[in-house]
């Protein structure tokens, strides 16, 4: 069931990428940092499963992924973001956050091999806020990455309470930890069929925009 779920998103990750790409550049019409995060996160996942393959430790490539997430969706939703001060609120959000990590990672760069609770809190939850703005402006606006919006929403606030559960449930029994990991399985599967099927409303050449 682990390995069904792992490489399921793996695969559907990688569709993703490839159907993104293609609208990117043969189409002009998926978004740039977007197409950057995908293909950000489809090599980090290839990295992080070929290091456990080989039994080293990857802890400190969730820590790339967050602040590399981070930043890409933030990219992403200020060049859709409408309103400067919403734009603005981005570009300051992302500035503030690196700089806390940066004073943190200085201070104790042994947070960069573990879990590191502020950086999942910082990064998470900015995202869902950007999110979160876009989401409101689509009561007045058109419904492109909707469904992109609505997966990465619900995808990070789950996995933020997974993640703080599983750097609490490093010294606890196996069962535990393993069903935090399967259910981060789950929604990060959830997430991509979202992104998935917001290719297929939005940038399928036989479908008009979604508005």
């Amino acid at each position: 069931m682990d390995d069904f779920l792992i490489y399921s998103g793996y695969l559907i990750l990688l569709l993703n990428l490839i159907l993104y790409t293609y609208s990117f550049f043969r189409k002009e019409k998926a978004n740039v940092f977007f197409v950057l995060y995908l293909a950000f996160i489809t090599i980090l996942q290839f990295c992080m499963e070929l290091m456990y393959h080989l039994r080293m430790n990857n802890l400190f490539f969730v820590n790339i992924f967050f602040v590399g997430q981070m930043v890409l969706l933030g990219l992403f939703y200020h060049s859709i973001l409408k309103l400067k001060t919403q734009r603005l609120f981005v570009k300051l959000g992302l500035g503030l956050a690196l700089l806390v990590l940066a004073v943190q990672f200085m201070m104790d760069y042994s947070q960069f091999l573990k879990f590191n609770l502020l950086e999942i809190v910082i990064t998470s939850l900015l995202v869902v806020f950007f999110a979160l703005m876009y989401l409101y402006n689509m009561l007045t606006d058109t419904r492109q990455y909707y469904y992109i919006t609505i997966g990465l929403i619900i995808y990070l606030l789950v996995s933020t309470v997974l993640f703080l559960v599983g750097n609490l449930t490093v010294g606890l029994s196996d069962d535990l930890k393993y069903l935090t990991w399967r259910l981060n399985a789950f929604f990060v599967l959830t997430s991509y069929l979202f992104v998935l099927y917001e290719w297929k409303v939005s940038f399928n050449p036989a479908k008009k925009i979604n508005s």
